[in-house]
């Protein structure tokens, strides 16, 4: 069994890593650490005679000794104050903050301060599908967001098809926005209730334009509108594209992700009811005329966070699409 750690595992993301990596058939959960000090199970007492394990202050000689692979799951800055610590000891990281997933540039424009930039020259984007060569030869994986998840799925296939200006409208569960309540987040105001904030200058907007425009070559006008709405969990995305040339995008999926376990071409919209739960992403296509819609649907807090990290954890220690999370919340 391999070793590992949950860093910031009191928070939502940091939980889900906790009950998959608790059935996990390779890795043994080592360590929880973080800033409360409780046990995780009076934290969520979902979890009572599943796990008796204490949250642990961070100590980087500790997880380096008792871990061979650590997931922060942890606010961005936060993060890379320790992976940069970690790293040294030779200790495998996948960050799930937005520490390591932008250039330094684009990252100081939205963020902050970056204070570990040769790791983050690095770092490999944490795409499994795209990108699952170089994530097996990383020390460092920057775990994507739900909203760069959801989007890069959908339209990577496409790339080659598309004129430059993608709009994507992108709505989410309420979870995304982490576990602190804030005045968005309250029940008062998300119940019953949908709405749409920061429209064109929400910063996964940068992220999402410089993976495509790495991947493809070439520069795209990306438009992100994203909508809060009253689910627990769940995202669901529509990428509105105009296609340069005739082709059947079903078969362009189809061929694109052969023998890709966890990508599934469906033949109606995707629904989020139907991947809640699990690590999959359900992508429907249609076309009128030269206007592409592309469909997905996540757990934005599995495949677009803590699933996603754990099949990253998977290829860096040389394992196959092992303990992931398959089964939906039906009904």
């Amino acid at each position: 069994m391999i070793p590992v750690g949950v860093v910031g595992a009191a928070g939502f993301t940091g939980v889900e890593l906790v009950k998959i990596l608790l059935s996990h058939p390779k890795f043994k959960l080592e360590l929880l650490a973080g800033s409360s000090e409780e046990r995780i199970e009076e934290i969520y007492p979902a979890l009572k005679g599943l796990i008796s394990k204490k949250i642990e202050k961070v100590n980087i000689e500790n997880i380096a000794q008792r871990c061979e692979l650590v997931f922060l799951a942890l606010p961005h800055k936060s993060a890379m104050e320790i992976a940069k610590e970690l790293l040294k000891k030779g200790v495998k990281v996948v960050d799930l903050s937005a520490d390591y997933r932008l250039k330094l540039s684009h990252y100081e424009k939205f963020y902050t301060t970056h204070l570990d930039p040769t790791n983050l020259d690095n770092a490999v984007y944490g795409l499994p599908e795209i990108f699952k060569e170089k994530i097996k030869k990383a020390s460092l994986v920057a775990n994507p967001g739900c909203y760069p998840t959801a989007t890069l799925l959908g339209l990577i296939p496409f790339l080659p098809f598309i004129e430059k200006k993608v709009i994507i409208d992108a709505k989410s569960g309420v979870s995304g926005a982490g576990k602190k309540c804030t005045s968005s987040t309250h029940y008062v105001k998300i119940n019953e209730n949908l709405f749409t904030y920061n429209p064109f200058k929400h910063r996964h907007s940068i992220e999402i334009k410089e993976k495509v425009e790495e991947i493809a070559k070439k520069e795209f006008e990306i438009h992100f509108i994203p909508t809060l709405v009253p689910l627990s969990r769940g995202m669901l995305v529509n990428i509105y594209v105009t296609l340069k040339e005739e082709i059947e995008p079903t078969e362009i999926l189809r061929k694109f992700y052969k023998n890709k376990k966890f990508i599934r071409i469906v033949q109606s919209p995707a629904e989020v009811k139907n991947v809640a739960g699990t690590h999959f992403c359900d992508i429907f296509v249609v076309k009128n005329g030269d206007t592409l819609l592309i469909n997905t649907a996540i757990d934005n807090l599995l495949r677009g966070a803590s699933s996603q990290a754990v099949a990253n954890g998977n290829l860096m220690m040389g394992l196959d699409e092992e303990g992931l999370p398959t089964l939906p919340y039906i009904p």
